[in-house]
Formats: structure tokens, C-alpha cells, sequence
């Protein structure tokens, strides 16, 4: 059923680039082949396979031969940390986090935390970055690796990867970013941001669900998680996933191509509609979470004071497609641990939405969508 609300969710997933669907579409009815056969059939597949791998690596700044396709950034997040963990077995137990982390690295070190390994979590302040100076603190000589995102998916935080890495290698650690809410939207590029393993979700880039992509540094053992055939470098075993690897592959093109453009793009949309609530409603009911400066060009992390996100956005979502800011159940609203952190007093936290605009998104959206919100929040109070 087609509908006509006002998508602004990209940061949960963006619809397919049609440039990327036709790069995909000749692997889905005519090549066909499996990447590891030797006849012309395979050799078209892995032909394809490789250059989308070329295209991925020129969009992180590294080499071709670091980088593996995956199922997704979950997938990413888990070998990164539990192969790092399981790999190196010995004196460094420890691994260092953040307050405001996806769940796909959360649990991964919950798990971990019941195999014997010490998890330390760093917190952060009212915009949602970490603290250098709290990693230098905490961290030991028995850290094994720091994982922290490159920019938070609720709030759009970015975090300085760079400082964090540096810190880390000082202590002989390895440093593990989720670049999932990055790569497209802001400059993800391993060589400036001097990590050792980097996570992709082709999803949140205008590819397909269900593939991604981890950067592993040349000389960085992850342990198996999976054991099967030799795909991927022997790392990652069962037949690739052609005809979505080849989306992921010219996403990651696309994105590469005019990133200042698609920056300024998605800017200017996400100002004009965070202008105009408080514009409609005035500070004293619309509060912005998250750094004003150092965060994701196309998210807004707003709250409504004394209003409820679940009933908001029952109330809009036929017009405005949005994300709570807190978690929506039948009858209660659980605020989400990364407003926790930053300590957003909970009068504002239980009425945040997440804003996210996209490619697809124009102006007279914005506008109307401004209009449909405002409207919304005024008959809720």
C-alpha cells in the first residue's frame, strides 16, 4: 500500500538509490553465478564482487584487501569485537565503551562481560560526546580494545575518533568504531581516522538491507565466528551475497562522489526544520539533543516538553514518518539509555522524536512537516 506520509527516518533505513538498483539488477536475472566457480559464470560474480570490495575501500581510504562483505553492521559490530576478544587470548581482558552505543555493540560486550572479560564504560556529557580525557584516564595496560561509534544514530553525536584512537594505540590497544550513522554522511575514512576495524550497514547508505562491510587493518587476527569455505579471505565463510554486495558497492560510489554536496544538502534541511518548531512553539516547549556543532548533518533529536512521544507520533504518522527518541510500548514510554547518559531530564526526554532527513528529502517537506508537528504538539499540551 503506497503512502504519502513525509519519510524523515534515513537514520533507520534509506530507500534504494536507483543508481545503486541498477547497478544491482543484472545480478539478479542474468549473472548469476557463484563467485567461487571457475567458469565464466563465477568469474563474472567475482569480477563484481571485487570491484564492488574497490569501491568500498576508496570510499574508507584503505585497500581493497581490507575489507570483508557482511550480512549488516550487526554482523560487522560482533566479528570485530568478539574476534578481536576471542583472538587474543592472554593478559588483556579488558575492552573500553561508551554510555551511548547501538545495541549491536552493547550486547556484544554484555556477552563478553560472561566470558571473562572486564567491560569498562565511559560516560559522556550533555551533547553526547566522550571524553578524551576520560579515556586516558580509565584506560590500562590490559586493554584489549576500545570500541566507540563514529556518530550516534539517536542523537547524530559525532564522536573525535581520532583523539580516541591515538589514545588507544599509545596503551598497545586496538580501536574498533561503529560507522554505520557515518559513512555517507560525514567523512569515514580509516586513514584519517586512524581506527583498526570500522563497521558499514549498507541500509543506512541507500543499499540494500542486509549487507555490510568491515574494515580490518592489515595485520589485525580476529578469531572465526563462523566456520565453513574460504570466502572473504578465509575470515568470513558462505557464498557471497553478489547482487547485494554489488549495491553496497556503488552506494558506497555515490557516496564518494559529492560529499560535500549531499553535506550541505541534508544541512540545510535539517536547520530549516529545526527553525521552524521552535519557531512554531517557541523554546520553552522544543529543546535540541545532542552537540549544535559536531553531529550528523542530517539528524535532529528533538524534544517536547510534557508530551509523550508514543501518542505524538500515533497522531502524525500518517502524515510524518518519524522515530521516538524514547522507547514506544502499548501503554508506557521508556526513555532510551543514550538520553539517559547525556541526562536529559525526563519532562523532555519522554516527548524526543528523531528527525532524519535523506536524500529524497526537499523543502515544501520540510515545511509541511513542520506545520503537521506543531500542530500535533499544541493539541497534546
Amino acid at each position: 500500500m503506497e503512502t504519502q506520509a513525509i519519510y524523515l527516518d534515513y537514520n533507520a533505513t534509506t530507500p534504494i538509490d536507483p543508481q545503486v538498483a541498477e547497478a544491482m539488477l543484472p545480478y539478479l536475472y542474468e549473472h548469476f553465478g557463484n563467485p567461487s566457480s571457475t567458469h565464466p559464470y563465477g568469474v563474472i560474480a567475482r569480477e563484481a564482487v571485487e570491484n564492488a570490495r574497490g569501491q568500498v575501500a576508496a570510499c574508507l581510504g584503505c585497500r581493497s584487501a581490507e575489507v570483508i562483505f557482511t550480512s549488516g553492521g550487526t554482523e560487522s559490530n560482533n566479528y570485530a569485537i568478539k574476534g578481536v576478544a576471542l583472538a587474543q587470548p592472554g593478559r588483556r581482558r579488558r575492552i573500553i565503551t561508551s554510555a551511548v552505543e547501538h545495541p549491536a555493540v552493547v550486547e556484544v560486550c554484555d556477552w563478553l562481560s560472561t566470558q571473562g572479560f572486564q567491560i569498562a564504560v565511559l560516560p559522556v556529557d550533555e551533547t553526547g560526546r566522550v571524553d578524551p580525557a576520560d579515556l586516558a584516564q580509565t584506560i590500562t595496560n590490559d586493554t584489549l580494545l576500545v570500541t566507540i561509534m563514529q556518530a550516534n544514530n539517536e542523537v547524530g553525536t559525532i564522536q573525535p575518533i581520532a583523539e580516541l584512537a591515538e589514545i588507544t594505540h599509545a596503551h598497545g590497544a586496538l580501536f574498533h568504531t561503529d560507522a554505520a550513522q557515518a559513512v555517507g554522511k560525514i567523512p569515514a575514512r580509516v586513514d584519517e581516522l586512524g581506527v583498526d576495524l570500522l563497521s558499514v550497514a549498507g541500509h543506512k547508505l541507500y543499499a540494500p538491507k542486509g549487507v555490510g562491510a568491515l574494515y580490518i587493518r592489515e595485520g589485525v587476527q580476529l578469531a572465526k565466528l563462523m566456520h565453513g569455505a574460504g570466502q572473504e579471505q578465509g575470515r568470513r565463510p558462505s557464498t557471497e551475497n553478489v547482487l547485494e554486495i554489488v549495491g553496497l558497492g556503488k552506494a558506497c560510489e555515490l557516496a564518494a562522489r559529492d560529499p560535500e554536496a549531499e553535506r550541505s544538502h541534508l544541512r540545510t534541511l535539517r536547520d530549516r526544520l529545526q527553525a521552524g518548531l521552535f519557531r512554531e512553539l517557541g523554546d520553552g516547549r522544543v529543546r535540541l539533543n545532542g552537540h549544535p556543532e559536531e553531529r550528523l548533518p542530517n539528524t535532529a533529536s528533538i524534544s517536547f516538553r510534557d508530551v509523550r512521544a508514543n501518542i505524538l507520533l500515533a497522531k502524525i504518522r500518517q502524515e510524518v514518518a518519524a522515530s521516538a527518541g524514547a522507547a514506544c510500548h502499548a501503554d508506557t514510554v521508556d526513555v532510551s539509555a543514550v538520553l539517559q547518559a547525556m541526562n536529559v531530564p525526563q519532562d523532555w526526554a519522554m516527548g524526543t522524536v528523531r528527525f532524519s532527513v535523506g536524500r529524497r528529502t526537499t523543502e515544501a517537506e520540510i515545511d509541511d512537516a513542520i506545520e503537521v508537528v506543531a500542530n500535533a504538539v499544541r493539541r497534546q499540551a
